[in-house]
């Protein structure tokens, strides 16, 4: 078999494409999560719990992500909401031995909490400091694989926080070999990379962008024999922690996307990975607005409240409030125009005689209809369900006879323990009046996660296309739904 060599590595450069990527999937939801942070509590023990759960999550994954052991679904949750105890792991939970599991993950938990330690104690991201967290991180590792010069896989002694002395260009089953950064580059392309990425702090660009740059600039130049994913994963959490997010944390579920994602990078692409790193955040911070705080004694939370209250004046609440109910119209109307096209789209295809398509908006007297669907919506998708805050829905309905026909509903309510975040979620409901003094309801989940948005700041244009995507997967998995039960 022929080889066939791909060049990586590019002399390390930020380009106009990266500047130009769409960040709008983490930009609509992530003015109330600043506003929400900025309300919790220092050392609120829930907000702590919280990030050490994200910080188990990370530990674990990272190295699922490396192939570097399988853990089952079921002890993985343990372990991030229980910690690292030996004695949880069953026959089947792992490919390797209990003990180098617990070796990798404590000292990958011990990485991660290194990171969010420099973020607090704002320590200068230098060269050394680069060299010391790959220590950490490969400090129960004792051997890697290499390919020597026949081509043959062999077992070799790990380099500790020194960057590599050898090319490691990895090689495929195909043939194909990957070339990253030549030893003798290595020192001065870090130097570049850690100068350019200072630049871009100090221009303030986004930090989602940012992050994933640096990510894929230090994958490029691979710099170590072996950790190069692990330390590119923490490097990229280390940003985005500073601009007060949370870590990196690529599940075993996105390992294929990430993967392809950072090669069409490679290309000169990045948009996907920054859509990634966007869904990755929005996922925690979709978590972080459902943490339900809780207070010792009746005395701190009566300061709590007195706190919030007179945090913002009344003409601050007056201005605010306005702002939220506006931009809870201007999401409702996008939505109701949004469905109206679609349901223009399906009126080209389906004949009206064969099906009556209908969409309605709710009245405020009737938006209370559905509550138990929602509820179940909410709890399937693990997020509170605020039932005391407006809500509206809409409601697409397919008359397949006189008397049957099913709805795709579309609701609009507020999400998790924060006053300006909106879920959009959906289901089908099947009305069956063929029977005479007999009305049959039955509800049928769409299992499509919903989707979730702030009112704090108006909505752009790419949010309004995120919008339609979103209703549009509703739709057909809606539809499908409605197909598969006529057949």
């Amino acid at each position: 078999m022929q080889n066939k060599y791909i060049k990586v590595w590019q002399p390390i450069q930020f380009n106009e494409k990266w500047s130009k990527t769409n960040t709008s999937l983490f930009d609509e939801l992530a003015p109330s999560w600043y506003k929400k942070r900025s309300q919790l509590k220092k050392n609120s023990k829930e907000f702590d719990e919280f990030l050490n759960q994200l910080k188990r999550q990370h530990a674990i994954e990272t190295g699922i992500i490396e192939k570097l052991y399988d853990l089952s679904e079921g002890i993985t949750q343990t372990f991030i909401k229980e910690g690292f105890i030996e004695s949880y792991i069953s026959h089947n939970d792992t490919n390797i031995s209990p003990n180098q599991l617990m070796n990798y993950l404590k000292h990958q938990f011990e990485a991660i909490d290194f990171v969010f330690d420099v973020v607090t104690n704002n320590r200068p991201i230098n060269k050394s400091f680069i060299l010391e967290l790959h220590q950490l991180v490969l400090k129960g590792q004792e051997y890697t694989w290499a390919i020597d010069s026949l081509g043959r896989e062999i077992k070799v002694e790990v380099l500790k926080g020194k960057f590599k002395m050898h090319p490691n260009n990895p090689k495929r089953s195909d043939g194909t070999i990957f070339e990253y950064c030549p030893p003798l580059q290595v020192d001065s392309e870090i130097d570049k990379l850690l100068e350019i990425s200072n630049g871009l702090e100090a221009k303030q660009i986004h930090p989602i962008i940012l992050s994933a740059w640096f990510h894929h600039a230090f994958t490029q130049i691979h710099p170590f024999q072996d950790g190069n994913g692990r330390m590119a994963r923490l490097l990229a959490s280390l940003i985005l922690i500073k601009h007060q997010l949370f870590p990196l944390n690529i599940l075993r579920t996105e390992r294929k996307e990430y993967i392809e994602a950072l090669e069409q990078a490679d290309k000169g692409n990045p948009e996907n990975l920054v859509i990634l790193f966007c869904k990755v955040q929005k996922r925690n911070i979709e978590k972080a607005l459902n943490i339900q705080m809780s207070f010792d004694t009746l005395s701190v939370l009566a300061q709590t409240f007195k706190e919030k209250v007179e945090k913002m004046s009344l003409q601050e609440k007056l201005e605010r409030d306005k702002t939220i109910e506006k931009n809870w119209n201007i999401l409702s109307e996008s939505v109701y125009e949004i469905i109206g096209k679609i349901q223009q789209e399906l009126f080209e295809v389906i004949p009206k005689e064969k099906t009556y398509i209908q969409t309605i908006a709710s009245k405020p007297e009737n938006s209370y209809y559905y509550t138990k669907q929602i509820i179940a919506l909410a709890q399937e998708n693990d997020y509170f369900f605020n039932k005391n805050r407006p809500r509206k829905w809409f409601r697409i309905s397919f008359h397949i006879s006189q008397f049957k026909r099913y709805d795709i509903i579309i609701s609009l309510h507020y999400f998790g323990y924060f006053d300006s975040v909106i879920a959009l979620g959906s289901f089908v409901e099947f009305i069956d009046k063929s029977r005479k003094n007999q009305r049959i309801e039955q509800t049928i989940p769409i299992h499509i996660k919903p989707y979730t948005i702030s009112l704090e700041n108006e909505f752009s244009e790419n949010s309004k296309e995120n919008l339609e995507v979103f209703l549009k997967d509703v739709l057909k998995v809606g539809m499908s739904i409605i197909i598969n039960e006529l057949t």
